[in-house]
C-alpha cells in the first residue's frame, strides 16, 4: 500500500509569499510588558514531603536543596497528607489503575466518581453532586451552562468574583449586571431594575484575597423577594466551616436556601477536582449541556476516592478545624502585635499589605532566601493595582515556634525594605 506522505511545515511562519511574521516577538513583548511592569512571576521549584506539611524542600537553580516553611499553602488543613486520604489514593490506584480512561460519557464514569458525587450530595443537603476536573471549570462550566438554559436570563454578579465565576458569566452569552461587593443596596437596585426577568445572582461565600464573607442570608432573603435564583462559591469554605465543613452557608444555617451550592476538592479537601450541588433537574441539565464536563477526561478514579475519604473524614472530625482557627488566630494576633499591616478579616486568611508589585516580590524573596519562609506575591491582576500583598494561610500545623519565626521574620523584612507598617492606607492606583 503506497504511503502518503504530508508536506514538511515550513521552517518560517508566513503570513504570505516572502512575507515573514516574527511571530516569537509578540510573545517576548508581553513578557517584556510583565518584566517592566515588576508583575512577572517566578515559580519556585518546591516539593512537598508526606507526613512533613507545613515543612518542604526548596531546590535552588544550582541544584541546592533547602528545608523551608511554606505559609501560603491552599491545603488549608494539610488533609492532602492525611493518612486516610493517602491509603484511599493508593490502594484505588492498585485497584483501578491510575487513569479514568475517558470521558464520564464515554468509558470515563467510574464507582468511586459516582460514590463521591453521592458523598457531595450530603454534605450539602442536596439532591445531586456533580465532579469537574477543577474547581475553575466547576465555576466556568457550571455558570456558563445554567445562565445560558434560562431563557433572557440577566446575571448578577459580585464585583469581588474569582476570574473563574467572570468567565462563566462571560462564556454564558447572558447579559450581566455587576454589583459592588457585598453591598446590598445595589444588589436589591439592580433586581427591582430587572422586573420580572429571570435572574442569577452569582457569588462566594469567603473571597480569597480579602478574607471577608458574604452576606448569604440577607442576599437569599433578596433573592426570595425577588425571584431570582442564587449560585454560591464556597471553594474557600469547604471542609473549613460548618457542623460537618459543607462552608459558611452551613455554619449560618442558610445552607438549604442556596440553589447550587460550587466547591473544589482541593483546598480544605486537600486534594484535586471541582463539583457544584443542586437539584436533580440542574445537575442533570449542566451534565447534558456543559461542554467542560462533556469533553473532557474524568477525574481519575483514585483521586475521587481520595476527596471522598476527605470530605466523610471532616465531616465527622471537628479536630482539624478547630486547630484551624485557633492557629490562624494566633498568626493574626501575632503580626499585629509586630506592627505589621494585616488586612482585619473574620476568616483564616491573612493578607500583610504592601501597595507595590516589585516591593511585594522583593519582600517574598528576602523571605525565602533570608528566612527559609515561602510566600508567594500577590500582584495585579489577581488584586488591584496599589493594594499588592503576601496572603498568608495558616494551617493546623503551623505550631507556635513557627508563628514566632514568621513575625520576626516579617518585621525583619520589612525593616530592611522600608516597607509600610499599620496604620497605611492602602488605596487602588488609578488605570
Amino acid at each position: 500500500m503506497p504511503v502518503t506522505r504530508m508536506p514538511a511545515a515550513p521552517k518560517t511562519a508566513s503570513s504570505g509569499p516572502g512575507i515573514k511574521t516574527d511571530f516569537e516577538g509578540y510573545f517576548r513583548a508581553a513578557l517584556d510588558k510583565l518584566h517592566g511592569e515588576r508583575r512577572y512571576r517566578v515559580f519556585a521549584d518546591i516539593e512537598r514531603v508526606a507526613g512533613r506539611f507545613p515543612q518542604a524542600n526548596w531546590r535552588r537553580q544550582d541544584g541546592s536543596i533547602r528545608e523551608i516553611t511554606v505559609w501560603c499553602s491552599n491545603d488549608y488543613l494539610g488533609m492532602g497528607q492525611h493518612p486516610e486520604v493517602v491509603n484511599a489514593m493508593t490502594e484505588t490506584a492498585k485497584r483501578c489503575g491510575v487513569g479514568a480512561g475517558g470521558t464520564r460519557n464515554i468509558a470515563g464514569n467510574n464507582s468511586p466518581l459516582v460514590d463521591l458525587e453521592r458523598e457531595l450530595a450530603d454534605l450539602h443537603g442536596k439532591e445531586a453532586g456533580l465532579v469537574f476536573t477543577s474547581g475553575y471549570v466547576s465555576n466556568q462550566a457550571g455558570i456558563s451552562t445554567i445562565a445560558r438554559l434560562i431563557p433572557n436570563c440577566l446575571i448578577l454578579s459580585d464585583a469581588f468574583n474569582h476570574n473563574s465565576m467572570i468567565e462563566g458569566v462571560r462564556h454564558s452569552g447572558c447579559e450581566k449586571r455587576i454589583f459592588r461587593h457585598n453591598d446590598l443596596a445595589h444588589l436589591e437596585e439592580l433586581l427591582i431594575e430587572a422586573g420580572d426577568r429571570p435572574k442569577l445572582i452569582v457569588f462566594e461565600s469567603v473571597y480569597s484575597m480579602d478574607g471577608d464573607v458574604a452576606p448569604i442570608g440577607k442576599i437569599c432573603d433578596l433573592a426570595d423577594r425577588y425571584g431570582a435564583m442564587t449560585y454560591l462559591d464556597e471553594v474557600h469554605a469547604v471542609g473549613l466551616y460548618g457542623e460537618r465543613g459543607a462552608g459558611i452557608s452551613e455554619r449560618d444555617g442558610v445552607m438549604h436556601r442556596v440553589d447550587v451550592i460550587e466547591g473544589t476538592l482541593a483546598k480544605g479537601f486537600g486534594c484535586v477536582g471541582g463539583y457544584i450541588t443542586g437539584t436533580s433537574a440542574v445537575l442533570d441539565a449542566v451534565r447534558s449541556f456543559a461542554a467542560g464536563f462533556i469533553f473532557t477526561t474524568a477525574l481519575p478514579p483514585a483521586v475521587a476516592a481520595a476527596a471522598r475519604a476527605s470530605v466523610r473524614y471532616l465531616k465527622r472530625s471537628q479536630v482539624e478545624r478547630e486547630a484551624h482557627q485557633r492557629q490562624a488566630a494566633q498568626t493574626k494576633a501575632a503580626l499585629e502585635a509586630a506592627g505589621l499591616p494585616v488586612l482585619h478579616t473574620e476568616t483564616h486568611i491573612v493578607p500583610v499589605m504592601v501597595g507595590d508589585a516589585e516591593l511585594c516580590k522583593a519582600a517574598a524573596d528576602h523571605l525565602l532566601e533570608c528566612h527559609g519562609i515561602y510566600i508567594q506575591p500577590i500582584n495585579y491582576p489577581t488584586v488591584p493595582r496599589g493594594t499588592e500583598r503576601l496572603r498568608i494561610t495558616p494551617s493546623p500545623f503551623h505550631d507556635a515556634a513557627q508563628i514566632e519565626k514568621l513575625t520576626a521574620a516579617l518585621a525583619e523584612t520589612w525593616d530592611a525594605l522600608d516597607l509600610p507598617r499599620a496604620g497605611t492606607v492602602f488605596v487602588e492606583a488609578a488605570e
